[in-house]
């Protein structure tokens, strides 16, 4: 080289040692932070999706948090269930043991009556004192709202859940369609010809789901006395009695609910006689006759429904209600229709905000005045001077009040179980199983290597020296010039 202004060879050695020394720092920066994208310039397309990726841990991590906070909800109202159904079942005992009435005394019954005020005050006082966060759980603040409910159509309306939509003044319709009705056993018995026989005594046997009564009658007993025996019994039996609307000649035994399985069975038990019971169809159906009772078949909100004699239930993700129909639209082609305008306990469960992310649970209150049905009474009835308490009022009734209570605090407390189970559990294992997968594809998107890294580092530090030992040489280049001035 015989120039001396420009050193080529030491420009080149000097572009060479910057890029060595951006790649040396792009290592270190690498290594000291732990991850390969630290700005756009990295990785642009890489920025923008482990980004994304970040955003959607965020969202997975607090619905994770969402569904632990349900959990803990639903474990708190658990928890004052439990201690309800426990009395529950202790004022079943008490009912039990009043009913024994020549084998208490008077202060017994006094006793008792005093330990039941005391025990439905209680439930009534642990019902409003359940508390999450100061949100009372068990007195009917996450209970369903309603509107225009037919109470002469519908006896009885229980929502579950009901997913309603977000917007303010939202509200679902539900429409109820009978398609078929819901029927009774029926057995036909001859009171005409049959019963004049003069002499004979008849002796029959009736049988229904809750039991079974023998019938003794004499040749010539009136239907209205017939019909009057058989009905003395038909809290034994689940049969009752009434005259034939067709043919007034003959007695309907009829089971007492509705459903496929009740039954009504009537057997005459002195040997033959032919024209004594008749099916429905009042064809002779000789000395013995069983006839079961059909479930309603019907439609909620277009969907079939699962039935139990006038008793309907459909579970959906965005409804599940359980309707039983009174009598008076108990024939084919009825409807009747109602509104959920609110209420129920609403966990967001999933990543997004939306509607699909929600899930709704009802959690009816279980106060005193609330456990039991309008048509058997509720339990606040047994209190003194109630019309089912122990010393003045009707024990069997109030059994069968205590026996429904129990049924609905462990249908609740089953609800909950499940959606605890099922629904949050379920969800917090899944959410855990995509958090891992999202956080292991956005460090492999963003994360450095920290094998290859360090080998880049090793190598980059051997170019920035080896770049600067030519820089050094390179810059010495010029200096031969000097030979050729002598």
């Amino acid at each position: 080289m015989s120039r001396i202004i420009t050193n080529v060879p030491s420009l080149i050695a000097q572009r060479t040692l910057q890029n060595q020394n951006i790649a040396l720092a792009t290592s270190l920066e690498r290594l000291s932070t732990g991850l390969r994208i630290n700005r756009g310039a990295d990785d642009p397309a890489g920025l923008i999706a482990s980004e994304s990726l970040r955003s959607e841990k965020i969202a997975i991590s607090t619905a994770i948090s969402n569904a632990e906070r349900a959990e803990q909800v639903v474990n708190v109202a658990e928890g004052g269930l439990q201690e309800i159904s426990s009395m529950l079942i202790e004022l079943q005992g008490l009912v039990g043991a009043s009913a024994n009435e020549s084998g208490l005394s008077q202060e017994e019954k006094d006793a008792n009556q005093l330990q039941i005020d005391s025990i439905l005050q209680t439930i009534d006082r642990i019902a409003n004192m359940t508390s999450f966060k100061g949100t009372k759980l068990l007195n009917g603040n996450f209970d369903y709202t309603t509107s225009g409910i037919n109470e002469s159509q519908l006896s009885e309306v229980t929502i579950n859940a009901a997913k309603l939509p977000t917007s303010s003044g939202a509200y679902m319709t539900v429409n109820l369609d009978v398609v078929q009705s819901a029927q009774t056993g029926s057995v036909f018995l001859s009171t005409g010809s049959a019963f004049d026989v003069s002499g004979q005594a008849y002796t029959i046997e009736i049988t229904g789901n809750l039991g079974t009564q023998q019938f003794t009658f004499a040749s010539n007993t009136s239907q209205s006395d017939i019909i009057d025996a058989i009905n003395q019994f038909k809290d034994v039996t689940g049969v009752s009695a009434t005259q034939d609307t067709t043919d007034t000649a003959m007695v309907n035994l009829r089971a007492t609910t509705y459903g496929s399985t009740q039954f009504v069975s009537a057997k005459y038990l002195d040997g033959n006689q032919d024209n004594l019971i008749y099916d429905e169809g009042r064809a002779n159906a000789a000395n013995e006759k069983k006839d079961y009772g059909r479930d309603a078949t019907l439609l909620i909100n277009g969907t079939q429904a699962t039935t139990d004699g006038l008793t309907a239930r459909v579970s959906s993700e965005g409804l599940d209600v359980e309707i039983t129909i009174d009598t008076s639209i108990n024939s084919d082609g009825q409807t009747s229709s109602f509104y959920v305008t609110g209420g129920g306990a609403t966990f967001s469960l999933a990543p997004n905000v939306n509607l699909a992310g929600k899930v709704s649970i009802g959690i009816e209150t279980v106060t005193t005045g609330n456990l039991g049905t309008s048509t058997l009474g509720y339990i606040s009835s047994l209190k003194s001077g109630g019309t089912n308490n122990l010393v003045t009022g009707d024990i069997e009734q109030a059994k069968l009040v205590v026996d429904e209570s129990v049924k609905q605090v462990a249908s609740l407390r089953g609800r909950l179980g499940s959606f605890q189970a099922n629904t949050v559990g379920s969800t917090i294992r899944n959410l855990g199983v995509t958090f891992e997968n999202t956080a292991a594809a956005e460090g492999q998107i963003r994360e450095t290597d920290f094998a290859a890294e360090t080998a880049n580092l090793t190598r980059s530090q051997i170019l920035v020296q080896a770049a600067t030992q030519v820089l050094s040489i390179a810059n010495l280049q010029p200096q031969n010039v000097l030979a050729l001035l002598g």
